[in-house]
């Protein structure tokens, strides 16, 4: 099983940006999909983004052309640029680890705890 660990998360000003770290132990990180989830209070979780063990990587629409995915295997750790924030983007973000890519939650084994990004408007 892989530990993950999220960070990077805070209090930005609409039109601001972020980067978010995933950091990961245990098993072969290199091996795992990543994803990223996001929850807002009373919204259900919902897909961000996601990259595979071969770097291909997938976006939900909402976030689509303002952030970036990327992940450094040497450092087992995954990051996710998030620019032209909105105050619509507040949510708990959560990184996830799995063996097969896709937007569904329950494809992911692992998660990490979250870490809060608030976009002030």
């Amino acid at each position: 099983q892989v530990q993950l660990v999220e960070s990077g998360g805070g209090l930005v000003q609409a039109g601001g940006s972020l980067r978010l770290s995933c950091a990961a132990s245990g098993r072969i990180f290199s091996r795992y999909v990543v994803g990223w989830f996001r929850q807002a209070p009373g919204k259900e979780r919902e897909f961000v983004a996601a990259i595979t063990w071969s770097g291909s990587t997938t976006y939900a629409d909402s976030v689509k052309g303002r952030s970036t995915i990327s992940r450094d295997n040497a450092k087992n750790t995954v990051y996710l640029h998030l620019n032209s924030l909105k105050p619509e983007d507040t949510a708990v973000f959560y990184c996830a680890a799995g063996a097969r890519p896709g937007i569904v939650p329950n494809l992911y084994d692992a998660w990490g705890q979250g870490t809060q990004v608030t976009v002030s408007s």
